[in-house]
């Protein structure tokens, strides 16, 4: 049986490398995002195996109804991954913006927060899994970064929501990249890690035997 994917944040960078290498793996993807050019430029690249679903991570309801979408479209959701996420237009914690700061949070906390509380229901009668896109600043402290901040929240929610989903056999696992040469930065990171490094971890943990439950791949670039 084919399984499917759902992937927030799917028009660009490492959710559009993972719809690729999951579809490729054998997978059916829901692609979710706001752009919905890109994201059919997407799915015409990986042809019937994909889905797409316009709406905004920040909307529940939006999360809701493309998940209900994509399981009437193929039978059944098996996994979810909660990519989407931006960064902070100011450094620091003093000389930032506060009202950039409340996008950010919307995004990158409760937009993960919809996406699993959307997706559980979906994934609690296959004992699937929910993958969620953390960081290397979730994991180290950096001077003022209340991006990092967010990313620690993420890492707490996914440790927290593996003991949730254990209870029913659902597995967590969550991604911590370091700098990944995608469209998040202002100027491109040539010799930093590329978003298929990021999909091919995506790929690893979703096609692993159901006895293994990978709860955290740490990928950093070599220099």
């Amino acid at each position: 049986m084919t399984k499917t994917l759902f992937i927030t944040g799917a028009s660009s960078g490492i959710g559009e490398a993972t719809a690729k290498a999951a579809a490729k793996a054998g997978w059916n993807v829901g692609l979710f995002a706001r752009s919905t050019d890109d994201l059919e430029r997407i799915a015409s690249d990986i042809g019937d195996q994909a889905l797409v679903l316009t709406g905004d991570a920040t909307s529940l309801d939006d999360q809701k109804n493309a998940l209900a979408k994509l399981q009437e479209k193929f039978g059944s959701v098996e996994a979810a991954f909660a990519n989407a996420g931006r960064g902070s237009s100011g450094a620091g914690i003093q000389d930032g913006d506060p009202e950039d700061w409340d996008g950010m949070v919307d995004l990158n906390i409760k937009g993960a927060l919809y996406t699993a509380h959307a997706a559980l229901p979906h994934l609690k009668p296959v004992k699937g899994q929910f993958l969620v896109t953390g960081s290397m600043a979730g994991r180290n402290h950096l001077k003022g970064s209340v991006y990092g901040a967010t990313k620690w929240f993420i890492h707490g929610l996914a440790g927290n929501l593996a003991q949730e989903m254990a209870e029913w056999g659902g597995r967590c696992m969550v991604v911590s990249p370091g700098m990944v040469d995608t469209g998040f930065f202002d100027s491109p990171k040539p010799d930093k890690l590329k978003p298929e490094d990021i999909a091919d971890a995506m790929v690893f943990a979703l096609n692993a035997d159901h006895r293994a439950n990978v709860r955290e791949i740490f990928i950093a670039p070599t220099n």
